[in-house]
């Protein structure tokens, strides 16, 4: 499998801007610019596209374990939180909070930490991973 993404900038780094369009056409010239990567401006981000492919990269492959597991989760929710210091990523904090009944603590943290470690996008990241975990009982 293979998917694209293609990125058009016109100007220079601060006045410039430049939109994303995604094979999907989900993005499709979407802006994005100086000001919405590192202040307040409309669009998105290179850090922001790969906080959510982390985020669903790694539910997904959550969702894929726990049914191997035998379990049914009711609920997965996971927010990446990417870290930009001093011109390069640093790391990827997840956040997640899960429903799923008839597991243990212990059981799920096992399979979630299992699920950060192998996911496809997680693999491809060379910076540090956190993995925060809220089981909903």
């Amino acid at each position: 499998m293979k998917r694209n993404a293609t990125a058009v900038w016109n100007g220079t780094i601060k006045e410039g801007n430049g939109h994303l369009t995604t094979q999907s056409s989900v993005l499709n010239q979407t802006q994005y610019s100086f000001n919405s990567r590192f202040a307040e401006g409309v669009g998105t981000n290179p850090e922001e596209l790969l906080a959510a492919a982390h985020a669903g990269c790694f539910t997904m492959k959550l969702s894929l374990d726990l049914t191997q597991a035998g379990y049914t989760p009711k609920r997965l929710e996971t927010k990446s939180i990417i870290t930009l210091d001093n011109g390069k990523i640093t790391q990827s904090e997840l956040l997640l909070d899960a429903e799923v009944d008839g597991i243990s603590a212990e059981e799920f943290e096992k399979i979630a930490r299992e699920a950060e470690r192998t996911c496809p996008v997680s693999a491809a990241f060379s910076f540090k991973i956190i993995l925060n975990i809220n089981l909903k009982k």
